[in-house]
């Protein structure tokens, strides 16, 4: 935040860990269900979920944000801020949040283990590998690729048609050139050649089929609906069908239980999958949910990117496969987001602000209130009490933060400042005191649209009722798509909408609350072990590039063998 703070690596060395047997005895997690991964991460038996049953139940609130800028508005370290100022008031508190993809870390973000005094730690980590979660989820995901050619190169007794296969293979790096490539060339007994390419780790539907499975057994079943293309009459080829799910079910056995870690000041965090947030859920695991909500008085989860996605997919899906209910939610807002929504002014990922942008404009924050008031709305819609979080930054002015203050308490919401970066758990203290507040309100908790809704009706009612849309687009395509897949039984299936995440609607240039428009629904796609169909508006990257300058070319280690670079 300013020159003279450490950098983000630098505090996290300088953290004081506890063993991790003691962070996990904070959370009355019984040490035969505690697996040592090292000295510094634990790895948690699902059979915590049974034993800590009897345990109170915790307020389960998520922390999410208004339409982020390309820089991201700081919701993890938000949320670990939170967790230690409800430590300071003397409070419990349990963090269960998305594991990084080393892509990003790589790429651009160079780490997202949070922020200055509010982190995970160890940060090199859970940046690097962590518990090979990540790992896992790729050769799951490829053992089934290989499943799919090897059948065809052995006679296609399912009679696939080659053209319809859309499972790719994963990897978690930016390599923009496997986007499209042609596999199986070489001589005969090198496959059958046609063309595929790959999409990144956390763009696999395995690693949303973790972060959705309630067990064991849920997570085998939801791994053999796997749909990975269609025969010439037209039925679905699974997993099960190619006889793939019990492998891919081993490789992830380990997987499937969330990583026990801390904050720079001892406060539990269940770090457990990361799913994008465009196209997918965009929420950490279900089970690191279902252990954490018995062992403290609050959990704080995260959801990606706005409300509109990340906290949609939350109330709408999360919430419904592990049956808990919601009772507060924080909007992470910061002045650099709102002056953006304003329209006066460019943000780039990897650039510093324009100066100009720096200035005190209270009028410029007024100029881009409309898309915290949007969010307001949104999180209001579910029956659940939002809390405004001003993510403070030093280059803010207090005339800034008094017109966020002044029109998100109109808006119905509470507020509070939070200094968490510079200045840890005692920079929350406001902030905590708002969430315990709003917890203590009555909520009525109610998700956009039933279940029995047709696929086109959910999709409309989250782009009405969610994202301000006048209507729904469905090209051809996307209506043959969704007639398929009513046929073939998946009508019942919650919906994604696969969209930008930087701004409401699907134009990423639309800033604010935009109005007037319809979402074009370019195609309808199926992800059946994830257990939902997604509608595809706008045009989605599941294979990132690397820039120019990635934060790869920084990321080295020292003379006395530390890791520098990480971010």
């Amino acid at each position: 935040m300013t020159e003279s703070l450490p950098s983000d690596l630098e505090i996290a060395r300088a953290a004081t860990l506890l063993p991790i047997g003691e962070i996990a005895a904070k959370a009355h997690i019984p040490a035969e269900f505690v697996e040592p991964y090292g000295r510094d991460v634990a790895k948690i038996d699902l059979a915590a979920i049974e034993a800590l049953r009897d345990r109170p139940t915790a307020k389960y609130v998520v922390v999410t944000a208004i339409t982020p800028t390309p820089l991201g508005e700081g919701k993890t370290t938000t949320a670990v801020g939170l967790a230690q100022g409800l430590a300071k008031l003397g409070r419990d508190a349990m963090l269960t949040l998305r594991q990084p993809s080393m892509g990003p870390t790589f790429g651009i973000k160079g780490g997202a283990s949070g922020g200055g005094y509010s982190q995970i730690v160890p940060m090199e980590i859970l940046n690097l590998h962590l518990t090979g979660d990540f790992h896992a989820i790729t050769a799951a995901h490829n053992m089934l690729a290989a499943l799919v050619d090897n059948h065809l190169h052995h006679g296609n007794e399912l009679d696939i048609d080659p053209h319809s296969i859309s499972w790719k293979r994963v990897i978690d790096v930016n390599d923009r050139s496997l986007r499209n490539i042609v596999n199986g060339l070489g001589a005969r007994i090198d496959g059958v050649p046609r063309q595929s390419g790959f999409d990144i780790t956390a763009a696999s539907e395995v690693g949303v089929v973790l972060a959705l499975a309630t067990s064991l057994q849920d997570l085998r079943a939801r791994l053999g609906r796997i749909v990975v293309g269609y025969t010439r009459g037209g039925a679905a080829v699974t997993a099960e069908d190619l006889k793939g799910a019990g492998a891919m079910t081993v490789i992830l056995k380990d997987a499937l239980k969330p990583n026990l870690m801390q904050t720079t000041e001892n406060t539990p965090a269940l770090i457990h999958c990361g799913p994008f947030g465009n196209i997918a859920t965009g929420n950490s695991s279900v089970v690191a949910d279902m252990v954490g909500i018995h062992t403290a008085e609050y959990v704080l989860t995260e959801a990606g990117f706005g409300a509109d996605m990340g906290a949609e997919r939350f109330f709408n899906i999360k919430c419904r496969v592990g049956g808990l209910t919601p009772h507060a939610a924080v909007l992470v807002v910061t002045v650099r987001a709102l002056k953006t929504h304003s329209g006066r002014y460019a943000v780039t990922a990897g650039r510093p602000l324009p100066a100009e942008m720096l200035q005190e404009s209270p009028e410029d924050v007024r100029a881009g209130a409309d898309n915290l008031r949007k969010h307001i709305e949104i999180v209001r819609s579910f029956g659940v009490q939002p809390v405004v979080a001003i993510n403070a930054f030093t280059t803010d002015h207090d005339s800034e933060h008094a017109v966020i203050r002044e029109i998100a308490e109109e808006a119905g919401a509470l507020v509070a400042t939070s200094t968490h970066v510079v200045d840890g758990g005692e920079g929350a203290r406001e902030l905590a005191q708002a969430v315990i507040d709003a917890c203590e309100m009555p909520t009525d908790f109610t998700p956009t649209y039933d279940l029995s809704d047709s696929l086109v009706t959910k999709i409309e009612k989250v782009s009405t009722g969610i994202y301000g849309a006048e209507g729904i687009d469905l090209s051809p395509q996307a209506k043959k798509d969704l007639e398929r897949f009513e046929s073939l039984g998946y009508g019942d299936l919650p919906v994604v909408i696969a969209k930008t995440h930087l701004s409401i609607s699907s134009d990423p240039t639309l800033k604010g609350a935009p109005t007037g428009w319809r979402l074009p629904v370019r195609e309808v796609r199926l992800a059946a072990g994830a257990g939902y169909v997604y509608a595809i508006a706008g045009d989605m990257r599941t294979m990132p590039g690397l820039s120019k300058s990635p934060a790869a070319h920084r990321i080295d280690i020292d003379a006395d063998g530390n890791i520098v670079g990480l971010f």
